[in-house]
């Protein structure tokens, strides 16, 4: 307990960036749709002159973009990409800070295993994370019940808003392994980032090509957007996908670290 309160706590000031940033963009994406809503048929117009390629690499989609669920499913796409370096950079400095600040053998020499500190720190990391989803859920229903006049379906709100936390679950998972692989990462932002926006943009050519292999790759197309608001569910094979390899990447982490040398400093 003492383990995770501290991590916890030395998470408490990335958490509260990061929840910040995300309210930020969901009160400013979602602040944009009244205006939007009113031009909507001229950006549909728009946007049909736009070659089918570019409209499935942004994640548009002409038939919906003028509803409030349309209009979130497209913001949501940029939105997701920040929580997703929230999560890689969280599981990446799991392992690799207590390397970097030389305080991994301290750390080894108290009476705890490894599977304790491993889990320790991993479920502080699931604590800022379920913080964070909780924050931006709650200021983005709130923001999408003011902007939107007319009654939308909260259930398919509420399922878009959630891939943001499976998503994050698959880049902590994806961080954790790196960490465990990679102890001595120096710098945990730049990894973060190249890994993230490397996965978007194979999300974005799996969209152009139309390549449903390629979305395997990427997590972000395991949810798609226009396919939860048409059917208000998700895709089972890519959630079976997707459990699978956080369960896999975990398990490995643990085993790697419990067999892995700590050099002293």
């Amino acid at each position: 307990m003492n383990m995770f309160l501290h991590e916890l706590k030395a998470y408490r000031k990335s958490t509260i960036i990061w929840t910040l940033a995300l309210m930020a963009l969901a009160i400013l994406f979602l602040s944009m749709f009244p205006s939007f809503s009113r031009e909507a048929e001229d950006f549909k117009k728009l946007l049909e002159g736009y070659p089918e390629t570019i409209r499935r690499a942004l994640g548009l989609s002409v038939e919906n973009i003028g509803s409030i669920l349309g209009f979130y499913s497209y913001i949501f796409l940029y939105i997701s990409l920040v929580g997703a370096i929230q999560a890689m950079n969280l599981g990446t400095s799991i392992v690799s800070k207590e390397v970097r600040d030389k305080t991994a053998d301290f750390l080894l020499t108290k009476p705890v295993t490894r599977s304790e500190i491993m889990t320790a720190k991993l479920l502080a990391a699931l604590t800022s994370l379920v913080i964070t989803n909780a924050v931006y859920l709650a200021t983005a229903i709130t923001m999408a019940s003011l902007v939107e006049t007319k009654e939308f379906n909260t259930k398919i709100f509420v399922l878009l808003s959630l891939t943001l936390l499976f998503l994050q679950l698959i880049f902590l998972a994806l961080g954790t392994i790196i960490s465990v692989l990679i102890p001595k990462i120096k710098a945990v932002l730049p990894t973060s980032l190249g890994s993230v926006f490397a996965f978007f943009i194979i999300g974005a050519l799996a969209s152009t090509t139309g390549d449903d292999a390629l979305r395997y790759i990427s997590p972000f197309k395991y949810f798609d957007f226009a396919y939860i608001v048409q059917n208000s569910r998700y895709e089972s094979s890519f959630v079976i996908v997707a459990i699978a390899f956080i369960a896999v990447a975990i398990t490995a982490s643990y085993f790697i670290y419990s067999k892995r040398d700590i050099h002293a400093v």
